[in-house]
């Protein structure tokens, strides 16, 4: 499959232990700063649809708004029920202030 990576956002939009929301090639994602790093993952929670990027970020964890399933964002993996399916992230590339994000995997 060949790499679709897509300018979401530039690097000073997004303080550390922040969030935010962008849309790339009609997915919504949710972009996760922990600890300096950007995490990208689908911003939608796997239990019932809710948007993670209006969640809290806690360390590496976002909890979803709605029934606080929590998801770490380095991975994807679920860390507290309701939720049972991990959230599918995204390889993320920083290159001159600006944020790409791979959409091919």
């Amino acid at each position: 499959m060949p790499t679709q990576t897509v300018d979401v956002a530039s690097v000073d939009e997004i303080p550390e232990g922040k969030v935010k929301t962008v849309t790339a090639d009609s997915l919504r994602i949710a972009l996760c700063n922990y600890g300096g790093t950007i995490y990208a993952i689908d911003d939608v929670c796997t239990h019932d649809g809710g948007p993670l990027g209006q969640g809290e970020l806690e360390g590496k964890e976002i909890e979803c708004p709605r029934h606080g399933a929590r998801f770490d964002v380095t991975s994807g993996q679920v860390t507290a029920l309701p939720a049972v399916r991990p959230v599918r992230t995204y390889p993320v590339h920083v290159s001159n202030g600006r944020i790409f994000v791979d959409l091919s995997s």
